[in-house]
C-alpha cells in the first residue's frame, strides 16, 4: 500500500483507479487500498461500536448490525480489546493478595507507570528518562509551568496561539495571576491574518524575533484542536531558544497522530493526554516530557513522595533524594487501572510503529480530502451543491489525520443527520465539524462510507431547512 516515492495521495487514488479501470470515486478504489494496507489487521485489536448501540441513531436509516463509521479518535479513541483482560488481572491480584500486589506481578503497583514508560519513546521521540506518565494533561501543564515560567521585570510574557484549547488558555491565565502579572500585557497571543483560518509559520517566527527578549515561555499546541493545523515545532523551538525562551508544547492532538522527535528537536518540555489517539479511555493517564538537558537544572516546584528515588523512598526519613529530570515531577503513586488501559494501547503502537502509521495516515486523510473536493469543492457551487470547505491546511506536513470542515449550509442539521446515520464525529464552535480517520483502526472503506452518508445527510438537512 506504500505510496510511490513522492506520490501525493490524490495521485495514488488516481493511479489505483486507473489500474482498476474505474473512476477514482468508485468503491473498488477504497477496497483495493484496504487490501494493500499492511496495517489493516490492527483494526481487529479494537472494539468498534455497532450502529444499534449509538444513542442518536435512526434505525430506519441503517443496518443495525453494521459497524458505525467512527471518525472521532481526535476526541476519544476506541477501546483496545486487551484492556478488559489487563484490568481483570489487576483486580484479581488485588482481590487475592491485597497489598502484596505493590511488588508482585507484571505490573507491580509501586512501579506500574515505569513499567510502560518505555512504550512511549517511539511515539514522542524521547529517551525513557525524559518521559513520565502521571496525572491529567492540565495538571501536568501547571506543574511544568511552575518550574519553567520564572518571570523577571524584562522577561515576563507567555506566547501562545489564538484560540488555544480553553484548558491551556485558563492554565496560562492562572499562572500569570499567580505571579501577579497583568494578563493583557503578559499573554501574547498570535492570531491568523485577516481572512485566514490558520497561522503562518513566518508570522509566528516574526513575533518571536521581535518580542523574544520579553517572552519567558512559548507554549503552543503541537496540533491545533479546532483547525487541525500541525505547527512547525522544530522551527518554533529553534527560534524561541535563540531568543532565550523556554519552549513547550501541548501535544494532546499530536501524540499518536504525527511523528514527534522531542529530544532531537531540543524541546524544553511537553505534556499530553492519552485518551484521544492513544486510546486509553476517558480521563486516561497523561504524560509529560522534560528534556534531559534540564535534568539537573530545572526542578519541580511542587514535591511529592514519588519524586523521591525508589532505592531510599521507603526509609521514610523525610530527607528528599529527588529523581533527576521528568520522574522527579511525580507526586503520587500511579493509578494502576489507568496504567492497564494505556498499556493495552501502547503495545499496539509498538507493533505498528509511528512511521508506518503516519505513512498510512497521510494517504487515508488524503483520500478523504480527495473525495470531499471532488463532490463538494468550491467549483461545485454553480450546480447548487452544498460547498464543504476544508479549513485544515492541505499540505500534509501541516496536518495530521483530522480535517475540520465548514459548510455553506447550517451545520446543526448536517451534524444531526450524520449522527442519525451512524457517523461518529463532532462539531466545534463556531462552525466546524471535525472528522479524523485514525490509521490504527479506520479503513479506506470507512472514508468511502462517510462520503456516501455525508451526501445523504446533506440532502436530508436541506429538506429539513427548507421545511420539506
Amino acid at each position: 500500500m506504500d505510496p510511490l516515492p513522492h506520490e501525493l495521495p490524490a495521485d495514488t487514488v488516481r493511479r489505483v483507479a486507473s489500474e482498476l479501470r474505474c473512476l477514482p470515486t468508485d468503491e473498488r478504489v477504497a477496497l483495493r487500498l484496504d487490501e494493500e494496507d499492511k496495517l489493516r489487521h490492527f483494526r481487529e485489536y479494537f472494539h468498534i461500536p455497532k450502529m444499534q448501540d449509538l444513542p442518536p441513531i435512526d434505525l430506519s436509516l441503517v443496518n443495525k448490525d453494521e459497524n458505525a463509521v467512527y471518525l472521532l479518535g481526535n476526541s476519544l479513541g476506541l477501546q483496545p480489546k486487551t484492556v478488559k483482560t489487563y484490568l481483570e488481572e489487576e483486580l484479581d491480584k488485588w482481590a487475592k493478595m491485597g497489598a502484596y500486589g505493590h511488588e508482585i506481578g507484571k505490573r507491580p503497583w509501586i512501579t506500574g507507570d515505569e513499567t510502560i514508560a518505555g512504550l512511549m519513546t517511539d511515539i514522542v521521540g524521547a529517551n525513557e528518562k525524559e518521559i513520565v506518565l502521571m496525572n491529567a494533561l492540565t495538571v501536568n501543564l501547571h506543574l511544568l509551568l511552575l518550574s519553567f515560567f520564572k518571570p523577571t521585570p524584562k522577561r515576563y510574557k507567555i506566547l501562545l496561539e489564538a484560540k488555544a484549547f480553553p484548558s491551556d488558555h485558563y492554565a496560562i491565565e492562572s499562572q500569570l495571576q499567580l505571579h501577579g502579572l497583568n494578563i493583557e500585557k503578559s499573554m501574547r497571543i498570535v492570531k491568523p491574518r485577516e481572512g485566514e483560518e490558520t497561522l503562518r509559520t513566518e508570522d509566528i517566527l516574526e513575533v518571536i524575533e521581535k518580542e523574544g527578549d520579553s517572552i519567558a515561555v512559548i507554549l503552543f499546541s503541537g496540533m491545533h484542536y479546532y483547525t487541525g493545523q500541525h505547527f512547525n515545532m522544530p522551527a518554533i523551538t529553534k527560534a524561541g531558544q535563540a531568543k532565550g525562551c523556554f519552549v513547550g508544547f501541548d501535544l494532546a492532538h499530536a501524540v499518536g497522530n504525527v511523528e514527534l522527535h522531542l529530544h532531537d528537536w531540543g524541546v524544553d518540555f511537553a505534556c499530553w493526554c492519552s485518551y484521544k489517539y492513544l486510546n486509553s479511555g476517558a480521563g486516561g493517564l497523561a504524560g509529560a516530557f522534560v528534556h534531559e538537558k534540564h535534568a539537573h537544572t530545572i526542578k519541580p516546584a511542587l514535591l511529592g513522595w514519588f519524586g523521591h528515588e525508589l532505592s531510599t523512598r521507603f526509609k521514610m526519613d523525610n530527607k528528599l533524594q529527588l529523581i533527576p529530570g521528568a520522574n522527579g515531577f511525580r507526586i503520587s503513586n500511579p493509578p494502576m487501572l489507568l496504567v492497564c488501559s494505556l498499556q493495552a494501547s501502547l503495545e499496539i503502537f509498538k507493533k505498528a510503529t509511528m512511521k508506518a502509521l503516519r505513512r498510512k495516515s497521510v494517504l487515508l486523510t488524503g483520500y478523504l480530502e480527495f473525495l470531499l473536493k471532488h463532490y463538494y469543492g468550491k467549483d461545485k457551487a454553480e450546480t447548487k451543491t452544498p460547498v464543504v470547505n476544508i479549513i485544515t491546511p492541505s499540505r500534509v506536513e501541516e496536518r495530521g489525520c483530522q480535517l475540520t470542515l465548514t459548510f455553506s449550509v447550517p451545520i446543526k442539521s448536517v451534524y444531526q443527520e450524520l449522527e442519525k446515520r451512524g457517523v461518529v464525529c463532532d462539531k466545534r464552535e463556531p462552525n466546524g465539524i471535525r472528522v479524523a480517520p485514525v490509521p490504527l483502526y479506520n479503513s479506506f472503506h470507512d472514508v468511502y462510507r462517510f462520503i456516501n452518508l455525508l451526501n445523504s445527510a446533506l440532502e436530508a438537512a436541506e429538506r429539513k431547512d427548507n421545511g420539506v
